[in-house]
């Protein structure tokens, strides 16, 4: 059966790397049917809505759906169930991808690239599990009111039994894949959530995590972990807002945050959506400098988790690491190709 990729090109630079997507895909799966829709603020602007029904309805039957970026100044003064921000969390809530996959690997080339000494970031290679459509990017109620004269600002955290058990065992499953080793991260110490995490984990362990080793530690621990000794972790499983953190801190790792890639997978059967972490980036917005490489991992993790095409997956890794290795540079890794310069030395790689 033909395989459809939807593609959301969004704001800021996603349609320019999204363009070297559809390049690449046409290269390493020219049999892939691409279909395009409008996301974010594109969206906000074509039709007053930053997700549209009929987009969200394309998205659910997609094989996969891959993002670029949403946001940017243009729409601050919009409200804030309106901004594009809002489409992107409808779109992970509407196709339920609970489990977000970031990975942080460090390109053999890319070692005196990151802020950190060579032997700490030497062969890094850390997957991050992070819950997606729970907690307290979710939770209720939440607002800016004034209560007695005091003008406060809330939000709640809240995570149920379903939710943390069913992103732990995607955290176990991609443990048996790699080393085996899966790291729990909350604030136990401090936040009720927090201890119930722990505890939905552990349980869960006992009962699904079979060959799987697990270890628990608080948050702000783990970040500092992550620039102290980060090759001791294999898998890092956390919540939403402490999983949307520490996974930005450990794309720095790797020389640039323009490098990382991410995987939103629900239950099997059901569409992931993939996107690079780097945001909308509207200051080079429009210019042709920005990275495309995440946008293009994304797409390997695409073919890898939601399409079965491992062997284009594979291609797709070693052509981006070849890449590099012959010195192929955007200005965010200290060279001066251009976008569409360095998808055509991947391509060439290929």
């Amino acid at each position: 059966m033909k395989q459809t990729l939807l593609l959301l090109p969004g704001d800021g630079i996603g349609p320019e790397v999204v363009a070297e997507v559809r390049r690449l895909a046409g290269v390493v799966a020219p049999d892939l049917e691409l279909q395009e829709g409008l996301v974010g603020g594109a969206s906000y602007d074509a039709h007053g809505t930053p997700l549209t029904d009929d987009t969200l309805d394309l998205a659910r039957k997609s094989d996969a759906v891959l993002l670029g970026a949403v946001g940017g100044p243009k729409w601050n003064g919009v409200s804030r169930d309106k901004r594009p921000e809002a489409g992107l969390l409808a779109l992970r809530k509407g196709l339920d991808v609970f489990a977000n996959l970031r990975p942080a690997f460090c390109f053999p080339a890319l070692v005196s690239a990151s802020s950190l000494k060579p032997e700490i970031v030497q062969g890094l290679d850390i997957m991050i599990v992070r819950e997606l459509t729970g907690g307290v990017y979710f939770g209720t109620p939440r607002g800016i009111d004034e209560k007695g004269g005091l003008r406060r600002g809330y939000d709640t955290s809240i995570y149920t039994h379903p939710e943390v058990e069913r992103v732990t065992r995607v955290a176990f499953e991609v443990a048996r894949g790699r080393d085996g080793r899966v790291c729990s991260v909350e604030k136990s110490n401090v936040m009720e959530t927090g201890l119930f995490w722990r505890q939905e984990v552990t349980l869960a362990h006992a009962e699904h995590g079979a060959g799987v080793e697990l270890s628990h530690m608080y948050a702000d621990a783990c970040a500092m972990e992550l620039v102290r000794a980060p090759k001791q972790f294999d898998v890092i499983l956390a919540g939403n807002l402490f999983g949307d953190i520490l996974s930005d801190e450990a794309a720095m790792l790797t020389g640039s945050i323009g490098m990382l890639p991410s995987a939103s997978l629900g239950d099997e059967g059901t569409p992931g959506l993939y996107e690079p972490v780097h945001g909308s980036a509207p200051d080079i917005a429009g210019q042709g400098i920005a990275n495309p490489c995440a946008a293009i991992l994304s797409l390997e993790m695409a073919l890898r988790w939601s399409l079965g095409r491992e062997k284009a997956a594979d291609a797709l890794f070693a052509a981006v690491g070849s890449a590099l290795e012959k010195g192929a540079r955007t200005r965010d890794l200290g060279g001066e190709l251009t976008t569409r310069q360095m998808a055509d030395a991947i391509i060439a790689a290929l």
